[in-house]
């Protein structure tokens, strides 16, 4: 099955409106020359009061023209009331956002989420026709102790519970080995590979075969453009989730070509 691929810009807790319109800007007009044919699927997550400025920048008018899609970097999974600081869906569907990555590594170590709150808010964001993107991985000391599949494959298996094949098929999973972002390492592509094609055989136990051919799992630990093209020439990675060096559009633009080679 061909799985069209995604390279997708996570810019974390960066940029105010201003700049992330700017980088935006510059994201658009790199990748605009770009074969469209072989353009693999753009996405751009800024923080929540940076969307609104960033979807002023992307065209909704359905000619499809838009070659960059917008996500947001969380959501809360009760739709309303006193959750202080949190975001609802609905107020993610005012900026026409197409996906929401959830559980990312920092979400779950620095604000205690569980994969429970993971497995709700892949709910209810596609009950509301939107495409999470669900993050998981393993610490240094998680692999060091041999635990990195069985640490993975819980995570999995917690996010899809209750989740349709036909939901299953249409999200997205993104691999982070935790010890690998922002600490200048990366994961061997081989071992990244091993690693996702694992990923593929939980989903179907747990989904099937027709879901584990169609889900798009990602990498996402220090990707660079020096990185990209190895990367996406293994036979199970479908594209990456990029940290620091979506913050610049020319980086960012380099490792949206080198996935063109996919």
């Amino acid at each position: 099955m061909t799985r069209k691929p995604i390279i997708a810009g996570n810019w974390k807790m960066h940029n105010n409106s201003v700049q992330s319109k700017e980088l935006i800007k510059g994201i658009k007009e790199k990748v605009k020359e770009f074969d469209a044919d072989k353009l693999p699927e753009i996405v751009v997550a800024p923080v929540f009061t940076s969307l609104a400025a960033v979807n002023e920048e992307l065209c909704h008018c359905g000619c499809g023209c838009n070659r960059v899609k917008l996500a947001a970097q969380n959501v809360y999974f009760e739709p309303k009331g006193a959750f202080t600081g949190e975001i609802s869906i609905d107020m993610l569907k005012d900026f026409e956002v197409s996906y929401i990555i959830i559980g990312h590594s920092e979400r779950r170590q620095y604000f205690g989420e569980t994969d429970e709150m993971i497995n709700k808010k892949a709910k209810v964001i596609l009950d509301n026709g939107i495409i999470p993107i669900i993050c998981c991985g393993e610490t240094l000391e998680q692999r060091e102790q041999g635990v990195t599949d069985s640490h993975i494959a819980k995570q999995i298996t917690e996010a899809l519970k209750g989740l349709s094949a036909e939901e299953v098929a249409k999200s997205v999973i993104a691999y982070e080995p935790i010890w690998a972002i922002g600490t200048g390492k990366t994961c061997d592509s081989t071992e990244a590979n091993r690693v996702i094609k694992h990923i593929r055989s939980v989903v179907e136990k747990e989904a099937g075969k027709e879901a584990a051919d169609a889900i798009r799992i990602l990498y996402g630990g220090s990707v660079k453009p020096e990185t990209i093209v190895e990367q996406m020439a293994q036979s199970d990675i479908d594209g990456a989730l990029v940290g620091g060096a979506s913050l610049k559009a020319d980086s960012f633009a380099d490792i949206v070509k080198g996935a063109m080679a996919k």
